[in-house]
């Protein structure tokens, strides 16, 4: 018997696991709000966490997205494989062989027309907390998110917003 090495797998969305998006807006530097989006596995895929993980960390890779601390100005790499529609009260993100959407509050909505983008973290760190269509509490989500091993496990992209007036 013979078996196929994982790195000629087939990507498989199922082995993402469900994927959850959570908008939020916060304050920063100059005072005013930044819409964020955090997209992360709840680490359920067939296979476990790990395969969770791993999954987030090929399609990112596959798309050219470093994981890591840096930056990604979207607004300066118009070949970025990531996209950012806002539209009937909800944020679509889409990438190379996914698309993920969420609703929207009216003051994320109001950021991101003041600010033009938004802030994705997508992080390959697994979070079982996260649920479809459950909030959790501020302070989980800003544990989760500023913890080294999130920090260093995702792609950070600030992303233009567009529209379909666009």
């Amino acid at each position: 018997m013979t078996t196929t090495p994982s790195e000629a797998r087939p990507f498989s969305s199922a082995d993402l696991g469900t994927l959850v998006i959570m908008p939020w807006t916060g304050k920063v530097e100059d005072g005013k709000d930044m819409p964020y989006l955090l997209a992360c596995s709840r680490g359920d895929a067939p296979d476990g966490p790990e395969a969770s993980r791993a999954a987030v960390e090929r399609l990112l890779s596959d798309a050219g997205l470093p994981l890591g601390d840096d930056l990604i100005d979207g607004g300066t790499r118009p070949s970025l494989p990531v996209t950012l529609l806002v539209v009937a009260g909800q944020a679509v993100v889409t990438l190379p062989r996914l698309n993920a959407q969420c609703m929207v509050q009216p003051a994320w909505l109001q950021a991101v027309a003041k600010r033009g983008h938004a802030y994705l973290l997508f992080t390959a760190r697994p979070w079982s907390e996260a649920q479809v269509g459950k909030a959790v509490t501020p302070d989980a989500l800003r544990e989760f998110v500023t913890a080294e091993e999130t920090v260093q496990a995702s792609v950070h992209l600030l992303l233009p917003a567009r529209s379909l007036r666009q």
